[in-house]
């Protein structure tokens, strides 16, 4: 079992045909992730990785069905770009882009919940289901399958974390990075939940950082719900 995204999880990759989202595509697809749509305005019936384009997210969830939108776009886009997944009904949004200004997540934050969708980030590296779906910018080979759900506000020590548990025998659930921005779209405690509620997760490790009130909120979960 897994959280979030597995084999099911139609992908749609916004901005696919920049630099960053050419790229990452083409590791998703390598790994076997099902991305099945990408976004960029103008660039209908190209294809990156065999990866057909579409002028708008809701042309492309209309034609391939996607449920769940990956954004490599550049800062000032990316809210425009969660405003359209979302109100394209994608249920799922992860938001790679660094450098989303405070001022405009803040109505991002609010719009997402109100809309019933879930997002993941700014400013993170995405998740992974090992085995299943690469939805980000990790190293998919350091990942093995395995009941180890990881939540991390930092990308470079879940790399770090997952590289030791996978060396010690130990595979991964999900491995989520929530991203490390003031506002996010996902907390520890709503990952924290996700795994508890999750059969085939059979224990969890939460990576946290400096700043904010985050790993208090979640101490608090854990030691009355986990």
């Amino acid at each position: 079992m897994s959280i979030l995204v597995d084999k099911n999880t139609r992908l749609l990759v916004q901005g696919i045909t920049g630099r960053e989202g050419s790229f990452h595509t083409t590791q998703m697809v390598e790994y076997g992730t099902p991305v099945v749509a990408g976004v960029t305005p103008g660039k209908r019936g190209e294809r990156v990785a065999g990866v057909p384009v579409f002028d708008t997210v809701a042309d492309a969830v209309g034609e391939t069905g996607a449920n769940t939108s990956i954004i490599y776009v550049p800062a000032a886009f990316a809210p425009d770009a969660v405003y359209e997944a979302v109100d394209s009904g994608i249920a799922l949004v992860i938001c790679i882009t660094e450098g989303v200004p405070l001022n405009d997540m803040v109505p991002v934050y609010h719009y997402v919940k109100a809309k019933g969708a879930r997002l993941i980030g700014p400013n993170c590296p995405g998740l992974i289901t090992p085995g299943e779906a690469k939805v980000g910018i990790m190293p998919g080979f350091i990942h093995k399958e395995g009941t180890v759900g990881l939540v991390s506000r930092s990308g470079t020590l879940t790399y770090e974390v997952v590289d030791a548990l996978t060396k010690a025998g130990l595979g991964q659930s999900t491995a989520v990075g929530i991203g490390g921005d003031p506002v996010i779209g996902t907390s520890f405690v709503d990952v924290l939940r996700l795994f508890q509620d999750d059969p085939g997760t059979e224990a969890i490790v939460m990576i946290g950082e400096i700043g904010g009130s985050d790993e208090e909120d979640a101490a608090r979960f854990i030691t009355e719900y986990v």
